[in-house]
C-alpha cells in the first residue's frame, strides 16, 4: 500500500487538494480530524489538556474550546508543547490504526492529510510526501481572507502568529519530493494535484 503524505502551509490550498483526491477515490486519512476524536471528555489527552490549560479551556458543555486552546497554544510556547505532549502519541495510535484498516481492507493507497506532516516526523511514514505551496508573500492574506469565512475566525496578529509558529513553507517545499502549486484557480490547482497524485501511483485512472 501507498502512502501519501500532504501538507502545506496555513491557508495554502492543502484542503482543497484532499477533498479533490477523496472525490476521486483515494482513501484520506485527515490529522485534524484525528485530533478532534482524541480530545473527547473522558480520554487521556482530554485530561492533560485541561490540567495545562485549566477550566477556560472548556466549553459549558464540558468539551474542549478548541478555539480558545489555539489561541493559548500560538501564543505561549510552553503551552504548545504542553499540547503537542498530551495529543502526540493517541494521535499516532489512531493514525497506525487507521493506516492498517486500510491496509487489510485492500486500499492500494491512502493519504495522510498532515498540516504538520514534517514537523511530527509523520513523514517517514510516508512513500511520497507532497506540499501545497503559495508565494509566502501571499499566505497571510489568504489567511486573513479564509478566516471571514470561517466560523470561528482570526485575529491578523492571531494569523500571523500561526503561520509563524509552523515550519516555514519553503523549507516544507525543499523536503517534499513534489510541490503542488497554488497560484492559480481551484480548477488549476485540482488538475495539478490529479497530475502529482497520479505519477506518485496514487489515483492511477480514478480521476474525472
Amino acid at each position: 500500500m501507498r502512502i501519501v503524505g500532504l501538507t502545506g502551509g496555513i491557508a495554502c490550498g492543502k484542503s482543497a487538494v484532499s477533498t479533490a483526491a477523496a472525490s476521486w477515490g483515494l482513501r484520506v486519512i485527515d490529522m485534524d480530524e484525528i485530533a478532534r476524536r482524541v480530545v473527547c471528555p473522558g480520554l487521556p489527552a482530554y485530561t492533560d489538556i485541561v490540567a495545562a490549560f485549566g477550566d477556560g479551556a472548556l466549553l459549558p458543555s464540558g468539551e474542549l474550546n478548541r478555539t480558545e486552546v489555539g489561541r493559548i497554544a500560538f501564543s505561549d510556547r510552553e503551552k504548545r508543547r504542553a499540547l503537542n505532549a498530551a495529543t502526540h502519541r493517541p494521535m499516532l495510535m489512531q493514525l497506525l490504526a487507521e493506516l492498517a484498516a486500510a491496509l487489510f481492507g485492500g486500499e492500494a493507497a491512502v493519504l495522510i492529510d498532515a498540516p504538520l506532516l514534517f514537523e511530527t516526523s509523520l513523514h517517514w511514514l510516508c512513500c511520497t510526501t507532497l506540499v501545497v505551496a503559495v508565494a509566502e508573500a501571499t499566505q497571510p492574506e489568504r489567511l486573513r481572507k479564509a478566516r471571514l469565512r470561517a466560523r470561528d475566525g482570526f485575529s491578523a496578529e492571531e494569523a500571523e502568529k500561526r503561520i509563524a509558529a509552523q515550519m516555514p513553507l519553503a523549507e516544507k517545499c525543499a523536503r517534499a519530493d513534489a510541490v503542488i502549486d497554488n497560484e492559480g484557480t481551484r480548477d488549476e490547482l485540482a488538475a495539478r494535484a490529479a497530475t502529482i497524485l497520479d505519477a506518485a501511483g496514487a489515483i492511477a485512472g480514478q480521476t474525472p
